[in-house]
């Protein structure tokens, strides 16, 4: 058996990352993903069509989640420039993309965020923002925030891996739970949440552990109880996300012994109907450089598109990204596990 070494920096060895994923075999007989999908019929994985423009704006953050597959943090540097979004906004405009959702990092740390969120919306384009929580209150120039979203009928999905203290300050570091809490309540004064104000707030839970997400349903419905019991707080939904082997959380399970039991979890509860719908068939994952990922898992081990000569927004082309084999690799088995899992929660 093979003796697997994590990463020991703060930025990820993508290299090192995918090398560990794709040798699976030779450390505990994990089938390649691959060969799942010819299984059923799915292999070469192909697009259906764009609906989801997700773009990363940065990797900087005022946080350091142990979770956090994007490596993100203070000190990252890596943030996406105006040129840029506004190539970005001309592949938009020019292609029926419904959703622009907006990601870091802390995506409102980026300089041109706002004007970048007022440029999408001219377009007519639905806005979803992945929002921290706890950036509202970070710095004064963040606390008007939940009247800017509003304003420009933000669509806003917060991570919140617990209704109580103790399991999410242990994922997000110490006062976290507190802040979240009162960015969550600040929304709520917004109209987020709020049953027929149309603003639209879903709060996202991760396992904190090496185990799959409980049943979705349950959990938004204890969610929903809990915090409206303790807080006061109300939101519209609750995705559950299955942990991906990547990033500090690959490193977390070589260095706690449980990358083998952990990636025959995800292999034993395969299943086909989340296979055939999974995100990176309706969805195009951009970089903060701009370059093309089927999603935001293989943009963070740096699996750029297969469409040789447009797997940069500089040079989008419709048609070759449209016929394009999906990249996939033995981390696809978090997607396809159990109900499924995408960036809007179960699939199944």
């Amino acid at each position: 058996m093979k003796t697997l070494k994590a990463t020991n920096h703060p930025i990820a060895d993508y290299s090192h990352q995918v090398a560990i994923l794709e040798e699976g075999t030779e450390v505990s007989n994990i089938p390649k993903f691959a060969d799942k999908l010819e299984a059923i019929g799915l292999y070469p994985l192909k697009p259906t069509g764009f609906d989801v423009f997700q773009v990363n704006v940065g990797k900087m953050c005022n946080q350091t989640c142990a979770h956090c597959h994007v490596d993100a943090g203070p000190d990252r540097k890596e943030i996406m420039t105006r040129e840029t979004m506004q190539t970005c906004l001309e592949v938009i405009r020019e292609h029926d993309f419904k959703t622009v959702d907006l990601t870091g990092g802390a995506p409102e740390m980026n300089p041109d965020f706002r004007w970048f969120v007022e440029e999408i919306k001219k377009l007519g384009r639905h806005v979803m923002v992945r929002c921290n929580l706890t950036i509202i209150l970070a710095n004064p120039k963040f606390h008007d925030l939940p009247e800017f979203f509003k304003k420009h009928n933000v669509e806003i999905v917060s991570s919140l891996p617990f209704y109580n203290a103790q399991r999410t300050d242990r994922q997000r570091g110490n006062g976290v739970f507190d802040k979240s809490i009162k960015a969550l309540q600040m929304l709520n004064a917004a109209g987020y949440g709020k049953e027929g104000s149309g603003l639209v707030l879903n709060l996202v839970y991760n396992p904190s552990g090496a185990f799959l997400p409980a049943s979705q349903t349950q959990l938004e419905a204890d969610f929903k109880q809990a915090l409206m019991k303790d807080y006061g707080i109300e939101f519209n939904s609750l995705f559950a996300i299955t942990n991906l082997p990547i990033s500090r959380f690959l490193d977390y399970l070589i260095k706690s012994g449980n990358y083998e039991s952990y990636m025959e979890k995800l292999v034993n509860a395969f299943n086909p109907s989340a296979a055939a719908g999974v995100m990176c068939r309706n969805t195009l994952s951009i970089g903060w450089d701009g370059y093309i990922y089927d999603c935001d898992f293989n943009q963070m081990l740096d699996l750029k598109i297969d469409s040789p000569g447009a797997h940069h927004i500089g040079n989008f082309d419709s048609q070759a990204i449209g016929k394009r084999k999906i990249v996939t690799g033995n981390h696809c088995y978090g997607c396809t596990a159990g109900a499924g899992s995408s960036c809007g929660g179960a699939t199944t």
